[in-house]
């Protein structure tokens, strides 16, 4: 970007725009050309301001749909060992959104002290996937996770409940993210999370704490074609080459080289049983869902 004043945008509200830059921080607007292209900038955006205006969004590297973010490092995933209890479809199903968009999945386990965390360290650790626990009482814990967001751009998410920001609020207690009670009669968190906003961290980087998901909203951070989603499984890419038919499903077919690593133990029953899940649900888009 040419403009001497560039910087990152961290909030949009109502068609304003918060731009942090080294210089100070602006409340703008964007210039009317990106509204005629269909274009409209998004948390996360580098963009250049020129009198007081967005007058340039540079390339994004990435981006997510619903809530809007861009040029995100990484996708922080908050399972919680009960109260809720973690669900490995909606997990599995974040998890291939952060693969199929180049951003690193790392998962977040809290309430360790109420349950076992171990199945979720066995099932995702074991797929090269970062799993750290956090117990409040031991600050080393909580230490691991600021560390994994220094210097860079991360968004939280996870089940309504998982506890999230009282996360965030202990990475950084300078943010004061509101926090809710678990609302006993429905089971998970009421909505504290209005909006995508990124939060500079004390200790470098930025986080942006998104609204928690229920089951209900699994479409939300993008849409993955059926003969794309096996690249999504990382522990399934490597079998592929291997299978019989090219146009293998992986998931009913005789000579399917990911169905034998599944019998064989190498691939996870219930990672495989998310895939098959997702694929069938993949099956039932209509076309005009995918553009």
């Amino acid at each position: 970007m040419q403009d001497n004043t560039s910087g990152i945008i961290t909030k949009c509200l109502g068609g304003l725009y918060t731009v942090e830059s080294p210089d100070g921080i602006y409340e703008c607007k964007a210039r009317g050309v990106f509204r005629n292209r269909g274009i409209s900038p998004c948390v996360g955006d580098r963009v250049a301001l020129e009198n007081g205006v967005i007058s340039e969004i540079a390339p994004r590297k990435n981006s997510i749909i619903r809530p809007p973010l861009a040029n995100l490092d990484q996708l922080i995933f908050i399972v919680s060992t009960c109260s809720p209890a973690p669900n490995y479809l909606i997990l599995d199903k974040f998890i291939a959104i952060a693969e199929y968009k180049g951003i690193r999945p790392v998962v977040v386990i809290t309430k360790t002290d109420l349950g076992d965390s171990a199945p979720i360290h066995e099932i995702y650790g074991g797929i090269g996937i970062d799993v750290v626990d956090v117990d409040y009482s031991q600050p080393s814990t909580v230490d691991k996770v600021r560390e994994l967001l220094s210097g860079k751009i991360s968004a939280f998410t996870g089940n309504s409940g998982a506890g999230k920001s009282t996360l965030l609020n202990a990475v950084d207690p300078t943010l004061d993210i509101p926090t809710a009670e678990i609302s006993r009669k429905l089971g998970r968190g009421r909505h504290t999370t209005r909006h995508a906003e990124l939060y500079k961290l004390s200790g470098g980087g930025y986080i942006a704490d998104t609204p928690g998901f229920s089951t209900f909203e699994t479409n939300r951070y993008d849409i993955i074609r059926k003969e794309e989603l096996v690249g999504c499984f990382r522990e399934m890419r490597e079998y592929t080459d291997g299978c019989r038919f090219r146009d293998c499903s992986h998931t009913c077919e005789k000579g399917c080289a990911v169905l034998e690593a599944l019998d064989r133990g190498d691939i996870n029953k219930s990672r495989h049983e998310s895939y098959c899940a997702m694929y069938e649900e993949a099956k039932q888009l209509k076309e005009w869902e995918l553009k």
